[in-house]
């Protein structure tokens, strides 16, 4: 049995004297294990940065088997951030959450796709409303898309401000003022295609697909969000959002 494929290296850890196990995410055949042997050599260390595109090859003798992987390097996406530590965060929190929210060996292609994009966007600007974004994007792939067309009360298309934690669907501001208390926020930058939001948006975009990501992906799991990703949000909150001493 052997592949060759596009893939996205998510994370490594250490087997044995020489070796790693990398999980990948390639484009046909989903979250993928391998070892790759001599893993740990400055060489390969320097591939198999998490966020680094790769063209991965697995061969094994049967199909269930871990098997093993060569890989070269297409896309060097990690170095790219590697001395910015907020966008450091950013690719550590996609790869984590990739990781932690796919089946194994399912194929994905969409959000294999949207990860690129997502490590692609790092240098911008806007990257932090362009992560928002793609976890959005990655509910609707996993089967939990959230209906941000119209509010789930009037059926109308504006004033959108708020989501139901329990339907997932938008809520009006007029719908949702006796309910805000209880229901989530809705940052008017998600409701755009190519819009970014403020720093306060982005942190309410996070909670707002975190709860959903925690409720129906990691839940399910048995495992809360990762933690690279509870960094991410810490990283982002505007320093004057912090609650004030008591």
């Amino acid at each position: 049995m052997d592949w060759t494929d596009d893939a996205i290296v998510l994370s490594t850890r250490k087997h044995g004297e020489t070796s790693v196990i990398a999980t990948l995410l390639t484009s046909a055949h989903g979250r993928h294990l391998g070892l790759v042997r001599g893993g740990i050599g400055k060489r390969m260390r320097g591939i198999l940065q998490p966020g680094n595109r790769v063209k991965a090859s697995w061969r094994a003798r049967l199909p269930e088997h871990l098997g093993t992987f060569t890989c070269e390097m297409t896309e060097a996406y990690a170095a790219r951030v590697l001395h910015d530590k907020m966008r450091l965060a950013g690719l550590s929190a996609s790869c984590a959450v990739t990781e932690g929210s796919l089946p194994e060996r399912e194929p994905h292609e969409a959000v294999f796709n949207g990860l690129v994009a997502l490590l692609a966007a790092g240098p911008d600007d806007n990257w932090p409303s362009a992560y928002v974004k793609w976890e959005l994007g990655l509910l609707g792939e996993l089967g939990y898309a959230l209906d941000l067309s119209t509010c789930a009360a009037t059926g109308q298309n504006d004033q959108l401000a708020y989501v139901s934690p329990k339907s997932g669907r938008a809520v009006s501001l007029a719908a949702g003022e006796p309910y805000k208390k209880s229901i989530l926020k809705l940052p008017e930058f998600l409701l755009h295609p190519g819009a970014a939001g403020t720093p306060e948006d982005v942190v309410q975009g996070l909670k707002l697909t975190g709860f959903f990501l925690e409720r129906d992906v990691f839940h399910h799991a048995g495992k809360g969000l990762p933690a690279a990703r509870n960094r991410l949000v810490e990283r982002l909150r505007p320093r004057n959002s912090a609650a004030p001493p008591g």
